[in-house]
């Protein structure tokens, strides 16, 4: 099928799916663009952040051409809140996933395009340094995910997986700051630059299954 494609006389992107069973992260680059790491995803809360966990371990082996594949996104079908939704595809986007939509288009409600249309996290997704963000730090419900983007900025994701809110905290040597930096904080589901600057940490509360996403530039 590459080879096939490859003579077609236009570029095509190839996604290829075996449900992650023989480790296509491995080899998948070679022949394909994209590559499933897990079995199907459903609408639920579960299972979403299970694909994301299972996805992750992979993240070294993601490049531009070559993408890691959690599945389709679930946002707009109905079987999580709007905060979990919102988790799904700021995780998606920071992972470097394919964002294929898996709802009706025809029908889909305000809150699920503001999700899906973000024009801030869509372009996370497509950053042109193509690396793929890790979780750097777990402290029970509490996760920090953290990646470079070009310009030497760096996207973070504070995620509450537990069922009360919780203030978060993301130091600047588990996400790959220089210590001394001062940074600019742009809350991408926001749509706002926020007002202080930030030394060494930046700190939120977090919904109960809920997340902060962050662009953070060095400003000095």
């Amino acid at each position: 099928m590459t080879r096939a494609l490859m003579k077609a006389g236009r570029p095509i992107f190839f996604s290829l799916c075996e449900w992650g069973d023989l480790h296509p992260a491995l080899w998948g680059a070679k022949v394909g663009n994209s590559w499933r790491t897990t079995n199907d995803i459903l609408d639920t809360w579960e299972s979403m952040v299970t694909r994301a966990d299972m996805n992750e371990v992979y993240a070294e082996l993601a490049r531009p051409g070559g993408w890691n594949d959690p599945d389709m996104l679930e946002v707009g079908n109905g079987g999580m809140t709007k905060d979990e939704y919102i988790v799904h595809f700021s995780l998606w986007a920071i992972s470097k996933a394919p964002l294929l939509i898996g709802c009706d288009v025809r029908n889909m409600t305000k809150d699920t395009m503001e999700i899906i249309a973000n024009k801030e996290v869509i372009a996370v997704n497509q950053d042109s340094l193509g690396v793929q963000a890790k979780k750097v730090r777990m402290e029970g419900d509490q996760e920090i995910w953290a990646g470079p983007l070009s310009g030497y900025r760096v996207v973070v994701v504070l995620l509450n997986r537990g069922p009360q809110p919780n203030s978060i905290t993301a130091q600047w040597d588990d996400i790959g700051i220089p210590l001394q930096s001062v940074v600019e904080a742009r809350d991408v589901w926001e749509h706002k630059t926020l007002k202080n600057h930030f030394t060494g940490s930046i700190t939120a509360t977090v919904n109960s299954h809920g997340c902060k996403m962050y662009v953070l530039k060095p400003v000095a």
